[in-house]
């Protein structure tokens, strides 16, 4: 059986649209029978990485922090498909960005050279062979998420497992006006799950729906100006 580790990086946990989407990206992979296992990022006491390198060179594969990491490694270890939920911040929340960081003591110090840059890979303990991410954004376009999704398939080639792509919701606040494209959206995003499940991909048709505009761009942005407007005439 499929065992995933997901990781909700949103600093507003489950009352925000990462939740949502990500919920229901996970609801369709245990509708093809992995066990699914969440924490949310911001809950969770992890301090930053000291950048000292002793988990490489001196306690290898060993944190010398003792915080809520130590409860995080033995899950991730043992699970199949990571999943990261992440928000467009600028560019991630920190406290996403804190975890991320503190991955290293499950990364071999071996270093190898391939596809024109340097490489390493998780130790042998560690079962992660897909990374994905699940990501929302408050803009109109998908392009705005670029940045996030360059960053984790650079980590999942920089530890040489398969980036399986990207779950991308822009706009993602308008799903609750929008609501017969909204289920749409999520009917969408549950496919995408049970698909990398049982196919080990994401169809391009499945991604693109998930991503489709609710709305025209000249319109969100007079809708953001708008709103900008008012409240600095409020504040005036």
């Amino acid at each position: 059986m499929t065992k995933i580790f997901a990781i909700n990086g949103s600093a507003r946990m489950d009352k925000g649209y990462t939740h949502i989407v990500l919920s229901a990206f996970l609801e369709g992979m245990e509708e093809a029978n992995a066990t699914v296992e969440t924490v949310f990022a911001k809950r969770l006491k992890i301090r930053p990485c000291l950048g000292d390198f002793q988990c490489w060179f001196e306690k290898v594969g060993e944190c010398i922090q003792k915080d809520d990491m130590e409860s995080l490694f033995p899950k991730l270890r043992e699970a199949d498909i990571l999943v990261l939920g992440i928000p467009i911040y600028f560019p991630l929340p920190g406290e996403m960005q804190n975890l991320l960081n503190r991955l290293m003591p499950l990364v071999e110090p071996i270093l190898e050279f391939h596809d024109g840059r340097t490489r390493t890979k998780f130790h042998d303990d560690v079962k992660i062979s897909k990374i994905v991410l699940v990501s929302t954004g408050g803009w109109w376009e998908k392009e705005n998420m670029t940045l996030v999704v360059q960053f984790v398939e650079h980590m999942a080639n920089d530890v040489n497992v398969e980036f399986s792509g990207a779950v991308l919701r822009p706009h993602a606040f308008l799903m609750d006006e929008y609501k017969e494209k909204g289920e749409e959206v999520l009917s969408a995003v549950r496919r995408a799950g049970a698909q990398l499940v049982r196919e080990g991909r994401i169809s391009p048709e499945t991604l693109d729906t998930i991503s489709q505009p609710l709305i025209a761009e000249e319109e969100l942005r007079a809708r953001y100006n708008e709103v900008y407007r008012k409240a600095k005439e409020y504040s005036s």
